[in-house]
């Protein structure tokens, strides 16, 4: 890959990330000052930079709390900055929720809560229902991620086993408003999925809960499934406590892709988007995307390089067998790169837009035609790497990671597929 394709598909991921920053989108979205307290309560990779973002534009009294990923806190004054574990939740973690109960808890319906809630808010503020432990939590988190079902169905089943999520948080906070300013990170942009909703009440019956299970073969532990068996609705939309609250999402991977499209047409080089909620199988997504750019780049058609395309959405992995390193976009990118080999004219960036993919401490990776050799070269088998989920090595040995670091938003991935004219 050149050096000039390599720093133009790391301005749009630039550009798509400066469109979800909290500095800039969360101004315009502050709500009036209520007459009694402001109590402000968050989570998710880029919480503590919407609570500095927040304090920096609101002049009246504050107090809250929220949590972050480790290595993601910023300095707050009036906010106090928690940090747990992701993506597997820990005891730093049960802190943190019981944290966000307290600061909620005996407020009047003159006083305001705003909720900031972004992407890996599930994670952060584990609140296991009676009968469960933190590692039975722990156990769950690990039999979603591993089973390859989408995150609304993953999201749908936490918020049935546990204290805080499902607008459960919401409710604690009655008779308060509450304001939730959502930052997306879900298909669809329904904030109720995001972070598991947990001031945002969510359509899904625990009987839909449970049958999103079965559909999905998700191999729950036995005290997991147990208490599934066992437990209670989850607060419906139309209940009363939920009267006077709001909902606002202000940024998404829509608004960050258009960005993103914005800026490689201001270098000269159209953009197409194809879509900002894709789901499925992460490899199986990415051959089809070097097929679609394949094709492109062979006929002229649907898209004429020079062209980039740009999709957005979360897919997911399967794991099978002992799984080696890397996410969900590694793995797009390395099922991507085999399709592409010895292809000439097509770059590709596929990143997670929180800046880490998966539990690697990298975003992403580049790949090209040449990717695979260069693979090869370093003494790794690009097809024995994607079988064993191990794409992490496999970019790693080529010198293609894409390592940004901490962004401070999340509105989930970011692929972006560069052609350029042949010869």
């Amino acid at each position: 890959m050149t050096d000039a394709d390599r720093a133009l598909l790391t301005r749009l991921f630039d550009a798509a990330v400066a469109a979800a920053d909290p500095v800039q989108v969360l101004p315009r979205h502050l709500p009036p000052k209520p007459a009694g307290r402001t109590v402000v309560i968050g989570a998710g990779k880029g919480a503590a930079q919407l609570a500095a973002a927040f304090e920096a534009a609101w002049d009246g009294p504050l107090e809250g709390v929220v949590v972050t990923r480790y290595g993601y806190a910023v300095p707050c004054e009036r906010i106090r900055v928690m940090e747990a574990a992701h993506p597997v939740p820990d005891a730093a973690g049960l802190e943190a929720a019981q944290a966000l109960f307290d600061a909620v808890a005996g407020l009047g319906e003159d006083d305001l809560v705003v909720a900031l809630v972004c992407g890996g808010g599930s994670a952060l503020l584990p609140a296991p229902p009676e009968g469960l432990t933190l590692e039975d939590e722990a156990a769950l988190n690990r039999a979603l991620l591993a089973s390859g079902a989408p995150i609304s169905a993953m999201n749908a089943i936490r918020k049935h086993l546990s204290r805080i999520k499902g607008g459960r948080l919401a409710a604690a906070a009655h008779p308060a408003r509450v304001v939730s300013l959502v930052v997306s990170d879900v298909p669809g942009d329904d904030p109720a999925q995001v972070a598991s909703g947990p001031t945002v009440p969510d359509a899904v019956t625990l009987a839909g809960a449970r049958a999103l299970v079965a559909r999905h073969r998700i191999a729950l532990p036995e005290r997991v499934a147990a208490a599934l068996e066992a437990a209670e609705e989850a607060p419906r939309p139309d209940d009363a406590v939920f009267a006077r609250n709001e909902v606002k999402v202000i940024a998404s991977a829509g608004l960050s892709l258009r960005a993103a499209a914005d800026a490689a047409e201001a270098e000269g080089i159209p953009a197409a988007i194809l879509s900002d909620a894709l789901e499925g199988e992460a490899r199986e997504a990415g051959r089809f995307h070097a097929a679609l750019a394949r094709h492109a780049a062979r006929e002229g058609a649907p898209f004429a390089p020079p062209v980039v395309l740009l999709s957005g959405g979360e897919t997911t992995v399967t794991l099978t067998g002992e799984p080696g390193r890397g996410g969900r976009n590694t793995e797009f990118l390395l099922a991507a790169a085999l399709d592409l080999d010895g292809v000439a004219g097509i770059a590709a960036l596929a990143a997670d837009s929180d800046g880490i993919d998966g539990s690697e401490e990298n975003a992403g990776a580049f790949a090209d035609g040449g990717s695979a050799a260069r693979m090869r070269a370093a003494g790794i088998d690009p097809a024995a790497a994607l079988a064993r989920h191990d794409a992490w090595s496999a970019f790693a040995a080529a010198g293609d990671l894409f390592s940004p670091g901490p962004t401070g938003t999340n509105v989930n991935d970011f692929r972006a597929f560069l052609l350029r004219p042949a010869g």
